[in-house]
């Protein structure tokens, strides 16, 4: 029963990205109830752990959950903060319930995840690989970009990066079984080429981010060898999907020809790398892991700004909006000033804040440009500018409690994890639970491993 619990919670987020992510209100209800369920199970089925760190993580978010709550008493807008209060409490209860069931099952979670990201990917993408075939909708603001089935570009973009992280870890692993190495390996392709069609430079970052604590923290040369194999091939997949408009911008008049082109191309890169994660992977380890892991990330940003030039040259106002390449060669954003408001709301309201759900009133009164931004684009500033002193305690505590489940975890989860963390801090993938009960399935079985 505690298997099939904990296959259910795995399988949880991709299942939840089929609805919006998991942002409107309804499958978020949803979710909550699957979750409390699965609690319930894993209470009654699971030991539960003896050491205190394990519950710590879950204990915070549960109060920063009552705070949510209680910030709706001085909020601006009562409904944003009862909404963000549900959210944080659907995190909380999936985070214990990870931690019960997932703790004996760690090396079964990244194999799971990184399959959950194919298919949510995979579906995003089947729309430029069969047109005519599959036909998704696709919002006026994305312009082109990866979007379906979540919705949101950027949050596609770090789904697909840590599901590659993922990928790439199991496939360096020696004492994976070879198909499963093959399996994972061949995923890879299509979730770099998943980044790549985002044109996310938040999620590209991340992803170097992750590659390189990949390497820190498995610094054996099958690591090495896999990473590289990896981004071999999705560098050779994404120069052919920028280069196809139809792949690009879901746009042209050839459409069918290239999204052809372009599948039996993903095949053949899917099929050498599953090929080569057949043969014996080298042993031993690195002597240096620091070149291997700038070597990772040093690659993901070569090609993010090769990509971007291959386009055109930068401009030196707001980035090029949608599927245009030149935007992941300019680090101009709005974002900036959506930190900046932020800020300003913290050093107002410092105990406190603004209230959940603040930001978007506090945006409208100190905006110096016209967007119509609803979230600051960081979860920890948002944090700080809407809950104060008392919401950033309770979430380092959080984080602090993740962390030291994470200590000498396995290297894929932490690395994965690290990602999550990074692009957390430059977009909103915490109001996105598809994304973000991976990080928390991941911390939950980092939390509640066995000790030893």
């Amino acid at each position: 029963m505690r298997r099939v619990a904990a296959a259910i919670a795995l399988a949880g987020p991709t299942a939840l990205a089929f609805f919006s992510g998991g942002f409107f209100d309804e499958p978020r209800l949803w979710a909550g109830i699957a979750a409390c369920g699965l609690l319930v199970v894993a209470a009654l089925t699971s030991p539960l752990p003896r050491s205190p760190w394990p519950w710590v993580a879950p204990g915070a978010l549960a109060l920063l959950a009552g705070w949510v709550w209680l910030s709706a008493g001085w909020a601006p807008l009562e409904g944003a903060a009862l909404a963000d209060a549900q959210r944080v409490a659907l995190h909380a209860v999936a985070l214990l319930a990870a931690t019960l069931l997932l703790g004996a099952l760690p090396r079964a979670v990244e194999p799971a995840l990184a399959l959950g990201a194919l298919v949510v990917v995979g579906y995003g993408l089947a729309g430029r690989l069969l047109p005519g075939l599959v036909e998704l909708e696709q919002s006026r603001t994305a312009l082109g970009r990866l979007e379906q089935p979540l919705t949101y570009w950027n949050a596609m973009g770090a789904l697909a990066a840590m599901g590659f992280v993922l990928g790439a870890r199991v496939l360096g692993d020696p004492e994976r079984p070879p198909w499963l190495r093959a399996a994972c390996g061949a995923a890879t392709v299509p979730l770099g080429l998943g980044v790549v069609l985002t044109f996310s430079r938040g999620s590209l970052i991340a992803l170097a981010i992750g590659l390189a604590a990949l390497c820190l923290l498995a610094p054996t040369r099958a690591q090495l060898r896999a990473v590289a194999l990896a981004l071999a091939a999705t560098v050779a997949a994404g120069a052919v999907g920028v280069a196809l408009d139809g792949i690009r911008t879901l746009g042209g008049s050839a459409r069918e020809v290239e999204g052809a082109a372009m599948l039996a191309l993903l095949l053949l890169l899917m099929g050498g790398l599953a090929v080569l994660a057949l043969r014996e992977p080298p042993a031993g380890r690195l002597r240096h892991a620091w070149p291997a892991a700038l070597a990772g990330a040093g690659a993901v940003v070569l090609v993010m700004v090769a990509v971007g030039l291959s386009g055109a040259l930068p401009s030196t106002g707001t980035p090029a909006a949608g599927s245009d390449p030149a935007r992941l060669a300019s680090a101009e954003s709005n974002r900036y000033a959506y930190w900046r408001v932020a800020a300003e709301a913290f050093a107002e309201h410092p105990l406190a804040g603004v209230g959940a759900g603040g930001f978007r009133v506090e945006w409208r009164r100190g905006r110096e440009v016209l967007d119509p931004a609803r979230d600051a684009h960081s979860l920890y500033l948002e944090t700080a500018g809407e809950l104060g002193l008392v919401g950033l305690l309770l979430l380092g505590a959080a984080i602090a409690g993740v962390a030291m489940g994470a200590r000498r975890g396995a290297p894929g989860l932490v690395a994965a994890l690290m990602l999550y963390a990074a692009h957390a801090g430059i977009d909103w993938d915490w109001e996105m639970p598809a994304v973000t009960l991976v990080a928390l399935l991941i911390a939950g079985a980092l939390s509640g491993r066995p000790a030893g």
